[in-house]
């Protein structure tokens, strides 16, 4: 129990036998249930986790997938399994000991004190994090950062790919855990659900945790263009539920706008620019009207995001 709260701690499990039973000796005393889900590993990981069981960690629970799922998979059904067990809290922490532990209050507190629903470790806060992390990981995390604010529409958080969350019972069973994304996209496919749901997020600072051993599995030629894809979905999800057929609001109408123009005025330009290079002089007016219609929807996406960022500061609370 945490201040009267229960927690279950869920830990993806991937072949994980170098760091899994570190992850399981250093779990917080705090922590209610381990839920341990194996996702069809071919090593040793399930038999640590069993000894460690047998050893005397009596708040392992173990659960095994037939098949791989993906972490997102892994996660959901460990998910599950704390909603049957009608925990409080559901935390995930990676199964290559990447999360520190001694952050866990961090990520819990604003949940006890009721200041939000769902709570994100943000590793970038820090200085350090340029030293630790590796630099072309900080970079596409950064932008991936940026590209899920857009598209989940809480501008107040960074740090998209972190997986060190907690989650209260509320937000848990108001989300549809069925259509979870299920491989490595899943944090950003959370948040975007959350937002639908118009449940409060807050981020804090975690402290990165590298070159411990840990082996990534991510394939960046393949993950970030499937993670780019379910943005956009996620996006035109949100823009439909939340503004749309929930509560129309005039930024979808704006978001059309640049949609629209902007790529028209830059498709426009850059025929223009070609037909200089090779023909001779243009048109001005030609000119000037492709230079309107980027300029016209530049602004109108810039405008749409900045009443998205407005009406979803209701959920910001610091």
């Amino acid at each position: 129990m945490y201040k009267d709260k229960s927690v279950a701690v869920v830990v993806p499990v991937y072949n994980e036998e170098r760091l899994i039973a570190r992850v399981i000796e250093t779990m917080p005393a705090c922590v209610d249930r381990i839920i341990m889900v194996d996702d069809n590993s071919t090593d040793n990981s399930v038999g640590i986790i069993s000894s460690k069981k047998e050893g005397g960690f009596q708040r392992i629970e173990l659960i095994r997938h037939d098949k791989n799922q993906g972490v997102g998979g892994a996660i959901v059904s460990g998910y599950r399994r704390a909603l049957e067990e009608r925990m409080d809290i559901a935390v995930v922490m990676a199964g290559d000991a990447q999360m520190n532990p001694d952050d866990l209050p961090s990520l819990l507190d604003p949940i006890v004190d009721d200041e939000a629903d769902y709570v994100k470790g943000n590793r970038l806060f820090s200085g350090e994090a340029w030293k630790i992390i590796p630099h072309h990981r900080y970079l596409g995390n950064s932008l991936l950062s940026l590209l899920t604010k857009i598209a989940s529409g809480y501008w107040h958080v960074a740090d998209s790919q972190s997986g060190y969350t907690a989650i209260n019972q509320k937000a848990l069973g108001g989300i549809d855990l069925d259509r979870v994304y299920r491989r490595y996209g899943m944090p950003n496919d959370m948040l975007i659900r959350l937002n639908i749901e118009n449940f409060r997020v807050k981020d804090v600072p975690v402290k990165p945790v590298y070159n411990i051993g840990e082996k990534s599995g991510i394939r960046l030629g393949t993950v970030i263009p499937a993670i780019l894809g379910l943005l956009l979905r996620g996006f035109l999800r949100r823009m439909i539920q939340k503004y749309v057929i929930r509560n129309f609001h005039p930024l979808v109408l704006f978001y059309l706008l640049g949609i629209m123009t902007m790529p028209l005025g830059l498709i426009f330009g850059i025929y223009l620019l070609f037909k200089r290079m090779i023909f001779g002089p243009v048109v001005a007016t030609s000119a000037l009207f492709a230079a309107f219609l980027f300029i016209t929807g530049l602004q109108s996406l810039f405008f749409a995001m900045w009443m998205d960022m407005e009406d979803n500061r209701i959920f910001e609370k610091r």
